[in-house]
């Protein structure tokens, strides 16, 4: 058996979906090297194979798990204080490949985190290390300072505390009184940036990269604001909410169709909208159309989460900390402006039957939205946007709503990754395992309806041989056979008949 082929077996069998639990647990053996990794890290597995790997004595197995993102986080408690600091710190940093959707750690786990007074057994990371790795992964909700700002632990607290814009003025209050004095010591050093003096006594240099994050953000003095204008640093006042209505009269009128463009959506525009509706761009037009539909910063976020993006925009999906009203969004589906469909396609809990309309809205922009946002999203329109938009095909892909049948037409399909969706289908009478593409044949050679024979002959070939491997029609003693000789090292290749 070559060494090849021995890999190939290895990568198929940890990939396969019907392994039983005692043929994965074996690929956790060192000798099954870097197969049983990518196991760990890269699918589902049973819960007595993460049992087995969450107390692996080899470290490498557990760092693997830890970036696992498709078994329950709840399961993966243990490695928010693993003994390895680097075990703890692949966990706090999440999946190395992010997925769309972003899953958020249930918060016993981020508390955990939060709360440790070291980075693990072995000393090579500190828990701020491991810390600033969580903040940095976008597994922490963005709830989560409103929900920590009570919490019985002053750690949380003071977590909470460094969040200060995300807080309530009552929360606030408690926290500047709080009685432990930690925590009063990080809401006092956070309070500042909703002061304007304060903010104009610490401004930093105009023109350094500090000094526009807090130009973009923090309450700003009129002073400030003055002084932005007198260096023509004004993108940052019109995307800071503490701008003042006399600034954004001021920027409606700004010669830079970006500026404009920035501030034509937002709720305290004012008198100005109405200005920006008649701008000679007519993408500053457009959103100024939006505007009216916009009466808080809540609706004012969900629809920056769409406008500023094209139709292949892959970034993040996070739950907001707060959303616009379900009437809200049911007005932004019957809207005549295919943003605001867009907005309401992007709403998980939208209502069955708008989901419905907006599956046939004649704007391509609404329909991909509603296929990567909604769980009702109907199969043939995820299938659809397979086809038409390449971008979007790893996120389908891991939904369960996608179709696995029915997709014979798209055999001759000339994008091969189209191709390949389609060789797996168990429906399709003839798996192509002659493809020129590899990703074709591994995906046909997988295919359960092939005969025994036939998936035989596919594992001793190089070209097939891992996608023979992962087919879930393999029997679990024929699967134990490949295992014996990938890991006992022998030099021939076992037979179907050796295993009977």
């Amino acid at each position: 058996m070559s060494e090849t082929l021995r890999e190939l077996w290895l990568r198929g069998l940890a990939f396969n979906e019907a392994a039983p639990a005692d043929v994965l647990i074996r690929l956790l053996d060192e000798a099954a090297g870097e197969a049983g990794l990518l196991m760990c890290e890269g699918r589902d597995l049973p819960d007595a194979v993460v049992d087995e790997a969450l107390h692996h004595p080899v470290e490498r197995i557990r760092r693997a798990l830890a970036h696992n993102l498709h078994v329950d986080p709840a399961r993966l408690a243990p490695l928010a204080s693993d003994p390895s600091g680097l075990v703890r710190a692949n966990f706090a940093r999440g999946s190395r490949h992010q997925p769309r959707w972003v899953r958020p750690l249930p918060y016993d786990i981020l508390a955990t985190f939060l709360t440790a007074q070291e980075g693990g057994e072995d000393g090579r990371l500190s828990e701020q290390d491991i810390i600033g790795e969580l903040w940095s992964s976008r597994q922490i909700p963005l709830s989560f300072a409103q929900d920590m700002a009570g919490h019985d632990h002053p750690a949380l607290r003071t977590s909470a505390a460094y969040q200060w814009r995300s807080l309530s003025a009552a929360q606030r209050d408690a926290l500047l009184d709080d009685p432990d004095p930690g925590v009063r010591k990080a809401a006092r050093e956070s309070s500042w940036v909703l002061d304007p003096e304060a903010v104009e006594a610490r401004l930093p240099p105009i023109g350094s990269r500090y000094a526009v994050s807090v130009l973009c953000s923090y309450a700003l003095s009129p002073a400030v604001v003055e002084l932005c204008f007198a260096h023509d640093m004004v993108n940052p006042l019109a995307r800071n909410r503490h701008t003042p209505a006399d600034a954004l009269a001021r920027l409606a009128r700004h010669p830079d169709t970006e500026i404009r463009r920035l501030i034509a959506t937002r709720p305290d525009l004012g008198p100005a909208a109405a200005e920006l509706r008649q701008d000679p761009d007519a993408d500053v037009r457009m959103r100024a159309r939006l505007q009216p539909s916009i009466r808080t910063w809540v609706e004012f976020d969900a629809v920056q989460r769409v406008v500023d993006h094209g139709r292949d925009c892959t970034c993040p999906i996070t739950k907001p900390a707060d959303e616009p009203s379900p009437d809200w969004f049911a007005a932004c589906a019957a809207s005549g402006e295919p943003v605001l469909r867009r907005v309401a396609a992007s709403r998980p809990g939208l209502p069955a039957d708008l989901v419905e309309a907006l599956a046939q809205d004649e704007d391509e922009g609404v329909r991909i939205r509603l296929a990567c946002h909604h769980p009702l999203a109907p199969p043939h329109l995820l299938l659809d946007v397979f086809v038409t938009r390449p971008a979007h095909r790893p996120h389908l892909l891991t939904l369960s709503a996608f179709p696995r049948t029915g997709l014979t037409h798209l055999i001759g399909h000339p994008d091969p990754e189209v191709r390949a969706l389609a060789a797996a289908d168990p429906a399709l009478r003839r798996p192509p395992v002659d493809d020129p593409d590899a990703s074709v044949r591994r995906a046909a050679a997988a295919n359960p309806s092939l005969a025994p024979e036939t998936l035989e002959t596919l594992l001793t070939d190089l070209r097939t041989a891992e996608g023979a491997a992962a087919n879930p029609s393999l029997p679990a003693d024929r699967m134990h056979a490949l295992l014996d000789h990938c890991l006992n090292g022998a030099a021939t290749a076992p037979t179907a008949a050796g295993r009977r």
